[in-house]
């Protein structure tokens, strides 16, 4: 059907669908287009037209071809979308053979992926697509996941059936609902059931698409993540398609990264991996986890059944599951493993502290907005791979600087209602780099669509995590939390800490040791004005402006403050801005900082 009407041909395909026996020999010619037809596959050939040469992108001296020949030709075709809903393996990689495929019946049709014209192959069908031929037709251009990834609705349906049989089984065993109301209630949920099912699907697809964005910067993380996946889940590469050492070098001497199926690939040994961790933990049993069980069911279980969803015999697995999805689908695929690298957290550390976060910053809330954006997908995943600074930030203070393991309500209620009230007054404390940074930023983006109130609010994000150390700092000594931002942001622009810290973030990520370097340097300038803060404070008076405490603090402290500022100026004027150099501006720094201020303990 070179040109078909869709809403025609899918009225005739669902009329086909409803009789009792059927083939293609009973559809309606009268529904196909000029030029097309239906043929039996076992003719010895079939008239190509000119209107089905076109469609198929065929030389004019194409008149006829054998159904084998046929098929091949429309796999190939320049189309957007290769659409695989049947059973079968058609694409295979250039360099594997059809003995390999394991699929001799389809022999004659297949394709290589680097030969393909579609820029997407979408599967509704299994293993359409041999692992290694998804990666060759990424590598040249193409766009596909895995067929796992694709079909995740339908396993996440069978789950979720299974899930919701066994609660009303639970729930008529106890005399709470009629053996005779259970197939209806069933059949009421179906729509609410895709809708739950559907929202797992898209939040995947959000992900891989955000992890392609990021994906050639993360090429060394992704390396590391493949290698710690090998030693502590044993996992093959070979078998699972991943990408060798000295492959991955060549990419990343290229600038390339992992493909979409690779990634997908390692999200669900990522997912497989926290979710064992998890269940052998207490934390899928805790009050606060554990109360996100009713939300995976349909709103008649809610309503009707509160109590037998608690007793639920898999709510340990579900929960684990709804956190797990949570915390990968949001927090990104390699979230867990670099804290784990980064600061020793364990599965239950970063699930915790992901929590808190989030709530604390009103992260979903922010997701929720870019996902339904207007504006085109690459904006989306620029905004939403700024919101991840906070987060991993967030994440790593939160580990670093709270007794542990994190409480998420407590830290939670300590935090969130003060950068609730102060986050609106931090755009007001901003000035110099901050002020311009964030306008130069923005303003990309919204120049290529984002909404403006959005692109200001997500690139102003990470100006709001230092609310964590001005809460702290109020709670220290005493002091309203107005007074204490003020100062502290007054401070940050004074002292050209922000510029240090951008700077920092600038640095390569190189190997773990070049991450670990990087995160150590903006941990210390971070500590480093947290004290400062706090020695400040201790000298100025309340009423003082925030320019007048350091004018005041810089007053009392000449000598030592100006031989760091005389060093940091050789630092900004030589354009050096490597490891070595904000290692020493670093330690400048913190020589400024006085015996008030390095006792910045918050109390537990």
């Amino acid at each position: 059907d070179p040109d078909p009407d869709a809403a025609r041909s899918f009225r005739e395909r669902q009329r086909l669908f409803g009789l009792p026996r059927s083939s293609w020999a009973d559809y309606d010619a009268g529904v196909i287009s000029a030029g097309g037809g239906v043929y039996d596959r076992t003719v010895k050939s079939v008239p190509i037209s000119p209107q089905v040469r076109s469609a198929l992108g065929l030389g004019d001296d194409v008149v006829s071809l054998a159904p084998p020949e046929l098929v091949r030709a429309i796999l190939l075709a320049p189309v957007d979308l290769v659409w695989n809903g049947g059973i079968g393996t058609y694409i295979k990689a250039s360099t594997e053979t059809n003995a390999e495929v394991g699929d001799k019946s389809n022999d004659a049709v297949r394709v290589d992926g680097n030969q393909l014209r579609a820029k997407v192959i979408g599967e509704g069908g299994n293993l359409g697509v041999t692992p290694r031929g998804r990666i060759e037709f990424c590598l040249v251009g193409g766009k596909v996941n895995t067929d796992a990834l694709d079909n995740s609705a339908g396993v996440d349906c069978s789950d979720h059936e299974v899930n919701i049989k066994v609660l009303l089984d639970a729930a008529v065993s106890s005399g709470e609902l009629d053996l005779a109301d259970r197939n209806p209630l069933l059949a009421q949920m179906t729509d609410e059931v895709a809708e739950l099912v559907l929202r797992d699907n898209i939040s995947q697809n959000f992900l891989i698409g955000i992890s392609r964005a990021s994906a050639p910067r993360m090429l060394n993380v992704h390396r590391r993540l493949i290698e710690d996946l090998e030693q502590r889940r044993g996992i093959d590469r070979e078998l699972e398609a991943l990408p060798s050492d000295q492959e991955l070098k060549r990419r990343l001497e290229e600038g390339s990264a992992l493909t979409s199926p690779e990634m997908a690939n390692l999200l669900a040994h990522v997912k497989l991996g926290l979710k064992a961790d998890l269940l052998d933990t207490d934390l899928p049993d805790s009050a606060y986890f554990g109360a996100r069980l009713p939300d995976y069911f349909p709103t008649p279980i809610r309503d009707r059944f509160a109590g037998v969803i608690k007793k639920h015999r898999l709510r340990r697995e579900i929960v684990t599951t709804m956190i797990v999805n949570e915390v990968v689908d949001y927090g990104g695929i390699t979230y867990a493993h670099r804290l784990n690298e980064e600061i020793g957290a364990t599965a239950t550390d970063a699930v915790r502290a992901f929590t808190a976060a989030t709530e604390i910053f009103g992260l979903h809330d922010i997701w929720a907005r870019i996902r339904a954006a207007d504006a085109p997908m690459a904006v989306r995943d620029q905004l939403e791979l700024e919101t991840k600074r906070t987060l991993d930030r967030a994440s790593r203070w939160l580990l670093s600087n709270r007794p542990q393991p994190v409480a998420v309500g407590a830290e939670v209620n300590r935090y969130s209602a003060g950068v609730r009230a102060l986050g609106p007054k931090v755009p007001g404390w901003l000035r110099g780099h901050h002020v311009t940074s964030l306008t130069d930023r923005s303003a990309d983006v919204i120049a290529r669509g984002a909404p403006i109130e959005l692109a200001t609010e997500v690139f102003g994000l990470l100006n709001l995590f230092s609310l964590l150390d001005v809460v702290d700092i109020a709670d220290i000594t005493d002091r309203p939390g107005e007074e204490v931002g003020a100062l502290y942001y007054a401070l940050n622009d004074h002292l050209k800490i922000d510029w240090l810290l951008e700077a920092v973030s600038h640095l390569e990520r190189g190997d773990r040791w070049h991450a670990l370097a990087r995160l150590a340097l903006r941990d210390d300038m971070y500590g480093s004005l947290r004290s400062l803060t706090l020695d400040v404070l201790s000298g100025g008076d309340p009423e003082e402006t925030a320019d007048e405490k350091i004018a005041y603090w810089e007053s009392k402290n000449q000598s030592r403050l100006g031989r760091a500022r005389a060093a940091l100026s050789e630092l900004f004027e030589s354009g050096a801005h490597d490891l070595a150099t904000l290692s020493v501006a670093a330690r400048q720094v913190r020589s400024m900082v006085s015996g008030v201020g390095a006792q910045s303990e918050v109390p537990r």
